[in-house]
Formats: C-alpha cells, structure tokens, sequence
C-alpha cells in the first residue's frame, strides 16, 4: 500500500484536483519517495505499458539478435507481435469477463467491502477528530492495480471536497491509515480478487465529519 500525499511523493504535482475522486492509474506516473526497495520498485515500474510490452517482445529481439537469418523474418511478422501483447495483457495479466464471477463467492465479496467501509470510516474518524474538523465531507479513495497474477498494486489517499483537493496527511496520519485500513481479515489481496471479480478498481468511501462522536474528539485531544 502506497500512501499518496504531498510528503510521500517525489512528485507531487500530480495530486491536483479537478473532481473527486482523484484517479491516478493510467493517468499519471506515481514516483514515491523513500526506500521503497527492489521489489517494491520492479513492482511500479511493471505499471509502464512500455516496459511490459519490451518484455513480451524480448523474445523477438533476443532471436532476431541471435540468429541473423530469423531477422528479417521477425521485423515482417507485426500481426504476431500484436497478438503476444493481446495475449499478455488481456488474457494473462488481466482477468478475463467470463472468468470474473469465479473468483469469489458474492456473499465473500460483500463482507470484504463491508470491512473496506467500515475500517476505512475508522480511519476518516480519527483523522477528522484529530484535525478538528466539524463540517465537509472526506473520501478516503483506495485504488488498485488492473493487473492480476503478481503481487497487489494499492494507491491510498484521503481527499476533500473543499478544494476539492488531496489532504497533505502528516507521519501520524498516515500512521492511522497504516494501522486501521488493511486489518485481517481484510488485505491487499483479498481485495485485489474482489475488484477483480467485479472489474472496479477504485473505491470512495465518503465520511461526513458532522459524524464524528463527541468520544472520538475527546480522544484525539487526549492523544
């Protein structure tokens, strides 16, 4: 899970808003800031169309370059080349229509959702209490990777309707997302096989802070 606010990104000009909620998968390019490690890194360079498409040719090139007679030969077989990427990017990095509703047991998916909404209002509780705000409305907007059979791509952000804008969340806050958002039963995975199943890749859970509890302020002030 990546938290996406103003001092987590190396760019964050790509947090402006025009309407909610902000979409940032095949929008923009999401350069996070901090150790992310090797694995953590390939995993977000792998979101580039570009680099998953010389990786479904790098056979073509590799026997082009190997073998000079097969050259020619390969630079003449376009229909080939865009059938390996059909391939790739539809039928096995993505799930297909037909095999959707396989994936999980409706009644499954609705209690993974119902967990997202209600671990997700925790979270905005905490965060509106602490800030003190009595009015508007927040959205904490989870949005996740198309792609299937490698590891769940999560973009987290909380974002207001004043502005409209996404809230430059401080280290306890996005501590606060850390530590309620993905809670077991709920994960990223789990997720990931639901939106996959019902083809939605974004979800805006919607908290009015008039809603806050006169116990969830006391709280805050107390911490």
């Amino acid at each position: 899970m990546l938290i996406l606010t103003h001092s987590t990104l190396r760019n964050p000009a790509i947090l402006k808003v025009r309407q909610l909620p902000r979409k940032f998968f095949g929008r923009v390019a999401v350069w996070p800031r901090g150790q992310l490690g090797w694995g953590g890194l390939l995993r977000l360079m792998f979101e580039f169309q570009a680099i998953r498409y010389i990786l479904t040719l790098s056979p073509f090139i590799l026997i082009g370059l190997s073998w000079n007679a097969m050259a020619l030969p390969m630079a003449q077989a376009p229909i080939l080349m865009i059938f390996m990427i059909w391939l790739v990017e539809m039928r096995i990095l993505r799930v297909a229509k037909s095999r959707r509703p396989r994936l999980i047991e409706g009644a499954q998916a609705e209690r993974a959702l119902d967990l997202l909404r209600v671990q997700a209002r925790a979270a905005l509780t905490k965060i509106a209490a602490a800030r003190e705000m009595k009015r508007g409305e927040l959205h904490l907007v989870v949005e996740q990777s198309e792609l299937w059979l490698i590891s769940p791509l999560t973009y987290v952000s909380v974002q207001s309707e004043a502005g409209p804008e996404v809230l430059r969340l401080s280290e306890t806050e996005r501590e606060i997302l850390t530590q309620t958002l993905f809670q077991p039963p709920l994960t990223e995975t789990l997720l990931q096989r639901v939106n996959q199943a019902e083809g939605t890749f974004i979800r805006d859970i919607t908290f009015d802070t008039r809603g806050v509890s006169a116990h969830a302020r006391l709280a805050a002030a107390l911490a």
